[in-house]
């Protein structure tokens, strides 16, 4: 891969402050008050290496509700591998606060901030903020991982979204390493639109579930941002081959199994399974005849493997169930499913010899 690079590090400056090469800084760049006139600011953690190299920015929480990539850029931050860093990390953790007070996936003016993209610097507070994000951030690196979950009450697995046409993105997103790789149009007004109209080459990484942590989607999150810095040039790249390495699969197509009847939701399958054509996921009865009534069974609309799903027992017609993708040979991606999640299951992780929190690349 050719990475276009700056003859020397160069000195970032975000908002009023600047980050000399060998510097780290944490920058807030004001947004706007709460009616009870608290500042609101976008706290941005800067991380310049010594060396020239690409620039990286890595954001969590452009829905507020979502809390895996919070957490997964902590951890990223903390590691001592940064220290070596060619290029620079510009992460945001927490893009939309007011979101995140909330609880919610939205900013008070009920927006979503992933559809306001570029923004306006005199428009809405969600225009203003995605215009903060785009101009002080984006346009100023040559690459981005933005970090989602599920919504509320559904559960992703781990899975890397982008635009698999383009050579460079796909060799970046095999790079991360989670099985199942998304070849995923972009959204009017989302930031991924945004980026790649800039010139900035970007992956969109979800798992897990909205206001709750997950462990092996926050693990897989760490190595995965990790590795792609050493695909990109900015850390050396490792000794050892790690023995959680895994083949990822492209995905087809995918499509959602929704609830044909309202009434109590069971599940008989889970993330990553896969399923053929016909099989009975689940059933949804009525509640108040669960004793007689054996349920409305749901089926898959096709053959795949599961990569969403959700979590909660009441349902309503028409709900989003199941998230199907379609692969070419389905068995094997399955399989290495559960590789991938053995690999990442903390009981694997051997207590005194690894900190998973600090240094999730060694093997387990």
């Amino acid at each position: 891969m050719t990475i276009n690079r700056p003859s020397h590090g160069e000195i970032i400056r975000i908002g009023a402050q600047s980050v000399a090469p060998g510097q780290s800084a944490v920058i807030e760049l004001p947004i706007a008050q709460l009616y009870t006139r608290t500042a609101m600011n976008l706290p941005v953690h800067v991380v310049n290496g010594l060396h020239p190299g690409p620039r990286l920015f890595i954001s969590a929480a452009i829905h507020g509700d979502e809390l895996n990539g919070v957490e997964i850029i902590r951890r990223v931050l903390q590691q001592k591998a940064l220290r070596r860093l060619n290029g620079a990390v510009i992460a945001v953790p927490i893009v939309n606060i007011f979101g995140l007070i909330q609880h919610s996936r939205y900013l008070p003016d009920r927006r979503d901030l992933n559809r306001v993209f570029p923004g306006s610097q005199n428009g809405s507070l969600a225009a203003q903020l995605a215009y903060i994000l785009l101009e002080d951030i984006v346009k100023k690196c040559t690459h981005g991982i933005d970090i989602h979950t599920g919504a509320l009450h559904r559960s992703n697995l781990p899975q890397i979204r982008a635009n698999l046409d383009d050579a460079v993105t796909l060799e970046l997103a095999k790079a991360f390493g989670v099985p199942v790789l998304i070849n995923s149009t972009v959204r009017d007004g989302s930031l991924r639109e945004a980026a790649a109209e800039n010139g900035v080459t970007m992956l969109l990484y979800e798992g897990g579930e909205a206001l709750r942590f997950d462990e092996l989607c926050i693990r897989a999150g760490v190595r995965g941002v990790m590795q792609v810095m050493r695909k990109l040039g900015m850390l050396p790249q490792r000794r050892l081959k790690s023995r959680m390495q895994v083949e990822p699969f492209i995905a087809r197509s995918s499509s959602w199994v929704r609830a044909s009847l309202s009434g109590i939701f069971r599940s008989y399958k889970d993330l990553g399974d896969y399923v053929e054509r016909g099989e009975i996921l689940g059933t949804v009865s009525d509640p108040s005849d669960m004793f007689i009534d054996q349920g409305y069974e749901i089926r898959a609309n096709d053959s795949g493997i599961i990569i969403g799903k959700t979590k909660l027992p009441l349902v309503s017609q028409g709900d989003a169930l199941y998230h199907i993708a379609r692969f070419a040979d389905g068995n094997e991606v399955a399989a290495n499913l559960e590789t991938f999640q053995q690999a990442f299951n903390g009981d694997n992780v051997s207590s005194g010899q690894i900190n998973p929190e600090i240094d999730p690349e060694v093997p387990v």
